[in-house]
């Protein structure tokens, strides 16, 4: 198996570095790894929603921790992007109500219509395609993760809107 290593810019800024100083001081200094989480998703948001080696080693510097433990975290939850993504991800949830209502087909659909295979990016970089463990909203099933917001009862039309949205610049990622 060919393993790609990916470059990326790391950026810490004078307003993101306040802001994981912030986090940090939620917590006792003995015990400043509890910020690992919160510290790792604002970076990952200030680095295009991906995280590389050089930026966890970064996190890991600034909270006084061996690589290792941020590695650890950093691969064990799926929140965290450890290669580049598409702008717009459909986190589709792949758990009994969502699978029962359909979502397996609407990913085909999805995945055709986008022309990419679940994982893959489109060549223009903005869409991707997973499946992801339980989203917590079965009685909306099927639904999937668009950024920090969840598309619920999802159908052919509601996929096509959405990509149509998407391509517009219509869709907001995030609620910060």
């Amino acid at each position: 198996m060919e393993r790609t290593i990916h470059k990326q810019e790391i950026n810490m800024t004078e307003t993101l570095m306040n802001r994981i100083n912030e986090l940090i001081g939620h917590y006792p200094e003995e015990n400043r790894k509890s910020a690992l989480i919160p510290v790792l998703h604002e970076v990952q948001d200030a680095h295009q929603n991906w995280l590389s080696i050089e930026l966890m080693d970064k996190v890991a510097e600034i909270l006084h921790i061996k690589p290792v433990e941020v590695y650890e975290v950093a691969t064990f939850y799926t929140m965290f992007n450890l290669k580049p993504i598409g702008k717009y991800m459909f986190e589709f949830c792949q758990t009994s109500p969502c699978c029962l209502n359909g979502v397996e087909n609407l990913m085909d659909y999805t995945c055709n219509k986008l022309g990419v295979k679940v994982g893959e990016i489109t060549s223009d970089g903005l869409f991707e395609v997973r499946g992801v463990e339980c989203l917590g909203a079965c009685g909306y099933a099927p639904m999937m993760q668009l950024g920090d917001f969840y598309k619920e009862h999802l159908n052919e039309q509601k996929i096509d809107q959405i990509i149509e949205e998407a391509r517009a610049g219509k869709i907001i990622l995030h609620d910060k």
